[in-house]
């Protein structure tokens, strides 16, 4: 019998920079790592490279500059409402320095109590007690602070309605705030609107538009094209980058599936064996303490190999052990276990004995895993080596 299971490990590589030649360093330090600590590789072996080193090997960057001209290219660079952000540093600061460089005038439409990876401008207890309506009340500023005060965020010490507020106005740009759940508030200040927003970003647009805003952007709409020489992405634009420098955004990396195949290809003749790789940023879990969801990524993997399609298809063993083999111990009930497992179909949908299994995305589940693994400060590991996760119970 096995004793192992799934395994994670961290693969060290060098610090790259643009230009390096990631194919190289990532099967290099996949083959050392391999030497060094005794281990082998296995067919569906998973390979998971962070997006952070991808985009930095392709030299994915622009600058606010860059970000600005866009801006005020699409919108005309009067006034814009900048609707739905999340409240982030890294994530988002750096992004609405570069939008208000493109504009006269922001106005800034924050969801309360939370934004929309979970971060909090105040408590559930906080707007109970105030009597305010958070699905229909629209507060402006001075209202706000009136009825709430000043909270800082629990994990950064940041006040992020003045942060933003003192990032705008340091480049030249007037700004208003509301708070406000619904999109369209925004429409009674300006009708060119830049909705913010990462997942539901689909339907404030949707909203917007049926509302009768004239000129409707998304974060994934902005810098989908390289200006003066820059970076660029066509597919989600300023979605999924991060603060660089004060003055210089590393955007979500852009035509990897040519990488994670070649990695694949390199891996395959140097081993033998039929690996999968995929390119991973955020994973999708929501931290118990904070109540942020850790997904600011508009995908996890933007790019992956055939063979990380699909949902799990497993059977649930606690299911199997408390029902069907209620009255096997022991060997006989490892045996029926096994037996059930190899006799299983194709897809379990509606079958009891899956429930309670993750009918999740294959590349969200092993990119959760990996996000953690990797962690992201200074361990140094931007590439996963993930070993028996297609296994179970009844492989020997």
């Amino acid at each position: 019998m096995r004793y192992v299971g799934v395994t994670s490990r961290g693969i060290r590589l060098p610090i790259l920079k643009t230009g390096d030649d990631l194919v190289y360093n990532v099967v290099d330090s996949l083959m050392k790592a391999s030497k060094s600590e005794g281990f082998s590789f296995h067919d569906k072996d998973v390979i998971a490279i962070t997006e952070s080193i991808v985009a930095r090997t392709q030299g994915n960057y622009c600058t606010t500059s860059d970000i600005g001209s866009d801006v005020k290219a699409k919108t005309g660079g009067e006034t814009v409402g900048v609707v739905f952000p999340i409240l982030s540093r890294n994530r988002f600061s750096i992004l609405l320095k570069g939008i208000a460089k493109g504009c006269k005038k922001i106005v800034l439409v924050l969801s309360y109590p939370r934004d929309e990876v979970g971060n909090a401008l105040l408590t559930d207890d906080q707007i109970y007690e105030s009597g305010v309506n958070p699905y229909t009340d629209v507060l402006s500023l001075k209202q706000y602070r009136e009825i709430f005060g000043t909270r800082v965020h629990e994990f950064t010490g940041v006040d992020y309605i003045d942060y933003y507020v003192e990032l705008v106005k340091s480049v030249g740009c007037d700004i208003e705030v509301i708070f406000a759940n619904h999109a369209d508030a925004v429409l009674n200040y300006t009708k060119t609107v830049i909705t913010a927003d990462i997942h539901t970003r689909a339907s404030s647009k949707r909203l917007l538009k049926a509302k009768g805003a004239e000129c409707v952007l998304g974060l994934d709409d902005i810098m989908t094209s390289s200006i003066n020489g820059s970076g660029y992405n066509k597919d989600y634009g300023l979605l999924g980058s991060n603060k660089s420098t004060d003055e210089i955004v590393k955007l979500f990396p852009r035509d990897a599936q040519g990488l994670v195949e070649e990695i694949q290809k390199e891996m395959k003749d140097l081993t033998g064996k039929d690996v999968e790789v995929m390119v991973y940023g955020d994973g999708a879990f929501k931290d118990p303490q904070g109540k942020i969801w850790e997904l600011a990524d508009p995908v996890v993997s933007p790019f992956h190999t055939a063979g990380l399609v699909g949902t799990p298809n497993e059977l649930k063993l606690k299911y199997l052990a408390d029902n069907d083999y209620k009255d096997l111990q022991g060997d006989a009930l490892v045996e029926a276990a096994k037996k059930s497992i190899k006799a299983k179909g194709s897809n379990l949908v509606g079958n009891m004995a899956s429930q309670g299994t993750t009918p999740r995305q294959l590349t969200d589940l092993l990119g959760s895993l990996c996000d953690l693994t990797s962690g992201s400060g200074d361990k140094g590991t931007p590439v996963i080596l993930v070993q028996g996760y297609f296994d179970n119970y009844a492989n020997d």
